[in-house]
């Protein structure tokens, strides 16, 4: 039988502002659109954010309840919700959604580091609103943090209510830094491990780069987990490619890249998914549905969340 790969759809996020694209999602019903679209494109999961009616990052248990419970009535993807918020959240803010709607699947970002937007300012000069350029200009000067303590408190506060994770790992140290979790016992297998590329600030997105990753993982985690990638803007679909090829799940969406192909802008998140499954299946693979990415993941199943 053919492989199985778990395909991703991260709808939103907090990276992109509303002026790059006009497909960016922002009201709770284009987010719960898009998710479904991207579900019954062949996504198996979707990562959600949520923002205000101006395109804001906004993390809030009132805003994501405005959307999960239309996607879960409408379609049965897994719902993952996003613990990193945006970088000028606490940890304690960006975990309220988490912890009060107790999803099957939540990420978690695995270090601190510097998560520069600023460069995005050459590409773009006209903005809608004036949060966007005083947003990305922010970073310049802006660590995201997510120290041992943070990372221990998301840990606890999600194993509480039977949520699991998607550690979203920028670097070779935030692989270190999960298996001091994992040694500890509070990562149990199999988890998912999401490895991402041309952020700056992390790892690049060259194919010796994800190929360093794999290895490191592997050494560190062995059978334990499932890998997979996400590919930054222009990178998005070289890198699920080569990652599908050396046995990897991947991620997709405008939360990673607002393109289609060069200098076309991704109408719509089932679009990105429609084209990586094109590339699976000229591979040879196969995409997991829903059910089977739940299975995989020992996931605590649609009926156990909450909303």
């Amino acid at each position: 039988m053919a492989r199985q790969v778990i395909v991703t759809c991260a709808v939103t996020g907090s990276i992109h502002t509303p002026s790059m694209s006009p497909y960016l999602p922002i009201t709770p019903e284009q987010i719960a659109d898009e998710a479904v679209a991207a579900v019954e494109a062949g996504a198996a999961i979707v990562h959600l954010h949520a923002r205000h009616a101006d395109g804001r990052p906004l993390q809030t248990p009132e805003a994501f309840a405005a959307f999960v419970g239309d996607i879960a009535a409408r379609c049965d993807g897994v719902v993952n919700l996003t613990t990193g918020g945006a970088p000028t959240m606490s940890v304690q803010e960006r975990m309220r959604p988490a912890m009060e709607l107790s999803p099957e699947l939540a990420s978690l970002n695995m270090g601190s580091m510097n998560f520069g937007l600023f460069p995005m300012l050459r590409r773009y000069t006209a903005f809608t609103n004036a949060w966007e350029p005083a947003y990305l200009e922010s970073t310049r000067d802006l660590v995201f943090k997510n120290t041992f303590a943070d990372i221990e408190f998301a840990l606890r506060r999600g194993t509480d209510n039977g949520t699991r994770f998607e550690f979203e790992c920028y670097d070779t140290a935030h692989l270190y830094n999960l298996a001091h979790f994992v040694d500890r016992g509070l990562v149990p297998a199999p988890f998912l491990v999401q490895t991402v590329f041309g952020i700056l600030g992390g790892i690049g997105a060259h194919a010796d780069d994800v190929a360093h990753m794999r290895r490191t993982a592997d050494r560190l985690f062995g059978a334990d987990y499932l890998w997979s990638v996400l590919g930054a803007g222009k990178a998005q679909m070289g890198i699920a490619a080569t990652a599908a090829a050396q046995g990897g799940h991947v991620r997709v969406g405008l939360e990673d890249s607002l393109w289609d192909g060069p200098g076309r802008l991704a109408r719509s998140n089932a679009d990105q998914v429609r084209r990586v499954r094109a590339l699976l299946e000229g591979l040879g693979l196969t995409l997991a549905t829903p059910d089977e990415a739940r299975a995989m993941l020992a996931l605590k199943g649609r009926v156990n969340v909450g909303f």
